[in-house]
């Protein structure tokens, strides 16, 4: 489902004009999941959480539950696709994350919480954004 915005305004204006940097265009991603989420209910907690295991991109309240949110940008599907890309590896990283989050939160620690997956991919005219819930368990 896609949704257009303003950050798919800007990232429309990278792509025509050539930018390629990965954090630029991460980072419009990020905002233009975040967005996304926003309408549809969640709330932001924080972004780019890190730790000394690895990274949250988006930590979102959804009714009760605490949502972690790896957010993946892919100009194409080549190599596949953005939620095809949060391997086990990837996941491990991001369970052990969110087990620090919850640990250094303790207000999210009654919270039940989930692994969402977000994959922005660039359309012509706007952003495609597929919103998998419950991508993968702890």
């Amino acid at each position: 489902m896609a949704f257009p915005n303003r950050s798919d305004d800007i990232m429309a204006t990278c792509m025509s004009t050539a930018v390629t940097d990965k954090l630029t265009l991460g980072r419009l991603a990020e905002d233009s999941a975040c967005q996304y989420l926003a309408r549809n209910g969640l709330k932001l907690i924080a972004r780019n959480y890190k730790c000394r295991r690895g990274e949250i991109d988006l930590v979102m309240r959804h009714n009760d539950s605490i949502v972690f949110i790896e957010v993946r940008y892919r100009h194409n599907n080549h190599f596949g696709s953005g939620a095809e890309s949060v391997i086990n590896r990837k996941q491990k990283k991001i369970i052990l994350t969110a087990l620090h989050y919850l640990q250094s939160h303790k207000e999210a620690a009654g919270l039940s919480c989930r692994f969402d997956v977000i994959a922005v991919q660039p359309g012509p005219d706007k952003n495609h954004i597929q919103w998998i819930q419950d991508a993968f368990q702890a």
